[in-house]
């Protein structure tokens, strides 16, 4: 195998045993979320949300009438799932579909104002999960990584979104 550069050689790569748990970053990325999700299910349970629903009224939150597709994306929740957690939302009131006026074939989700009010009461759950998260790392670290997240969701990504 030639060394592009883009990637190390198979050969003299390292194996996780090698590198570690704690030296391997989705490892712990997967640990720090689902410590993140553990942490709000019992607000979430108080509003009848699971993490599919409360993620999707997170985006809705800030992109509203988006089409179910780029909800998807977004949410990082699988369209199957995705798909019954909005239905659960649209019958509960917290949520309404509506069909896109300039792509027949496409549904948009929208915000209803007691989607938007649940939302709201999650809001500070989470944002005191966000600062645990970050607590006692200075602003200039959480900037950087901030930064070097969006370079690997671009490495990762399959959508322009």
């Amino acid at each position: 195998m030639t060394d592009t550069g883009d990637s190390p050689d198979p050969i003299t790569r390292s194996w996780l045993g090698e590198v570690g748990l704690n030296g391997f970053a989705p490892y712990l990325m997967n640990r720090i979320m689902g410590r993140y999700n553990a942490d709000l299910r019992r607000e979430m349970a108080a509003l009848g949300l699971s993490t599919a629903k409360m993620r999707a009224l997170a985006v809705l939150s800030v992109v509203d009438g988006i089409q179910m597709s780029q909800l998807g994306v977004y949410a990082v929740v699988e369209q199957s799932t995705l798909s019954r957690a909005v239905d659960s939302l649209c019958s509960d009131g917290l949520a309404r579909r509506e069909s896109d006026p300039d792509d027949q074939r496409a549904t948009r989700i929208f915000l209803t104002r007691a989607g938007r009010a649940a939302f709201d009461r999650m809001w500070p759950h989470m944002a005191d999960s966000h600062d645990r998260m970050f607590q006692g790392i200075p602003e200039d670290e959480r900037r950087a990584f901030i930064g070097t997240l969006h370079k690997m969701l671009n490495n990762v990504r399959q959508h322009e979104y």
